[in-house]
């Protein structure tokens, strides 16, 4: 049983896609654990981002991630970390197939919906991150 992070982008909240992609989720058989939305600040974006904050388009990035608030969700399930990331399909949206979440409800690199932890020692920070441990639950 692993748990990981995905943050509902503020193209899945404005886009009022939330719902659907939770569903997607839980319909996998994934757990919800925890669950808030939240403004992302410029500390946490550039601690999140640390690995391209020094790059050309990180502003961009910076800007695109305040735009609207995110969707912070804690996810269990068995080898959920790969499995999800094989739901959401590549980063790019444009290159994701119909019927992954990115290649049905994102539109490029960027605006792509959802941010998935990619491995068990990036979940646990990222989770760490955004989560307090009283506010995980697990049942």
């Amino acid at each position: 049983m692993q748990t990981t992070l995905i943050l509902l982008k503020p193209d899945c909240v404005s886009g009022k896609h939330c719902g659907e992609v939770i569903q997607r989720l839980e319909k996998a058989g994934f757990r919800i654990c925890g669950v808030k939305m939240l403004h992302l600040s410029k500390a946490i974006l550039k601690e999140h981002y640390a690995h391209v904050a020094d790059k050309p388009f990180y502003p961009e990035i910076e800007q695109f991630m305040q735009s609207a608030p995110v969707v912070a969700v804690a996810l269990a399930g068995d080898n959920i970390i790969d499995k999800v990331r094989e739901m959401l399909g590549p980063t790019d949206s444009m290159q994701a197939p119909k019927g992954t979440i990115r290649g049905d409800l994102g539109q490029n690199k960027m605006v792509n919906v959802v941010h998935a932890s990619d491995s068990q020692a990036s979940a646990d920070v990222e989770l760490a991150r955004f989560f307090k441990p009283e506010e995980l639950y697990t049942y």
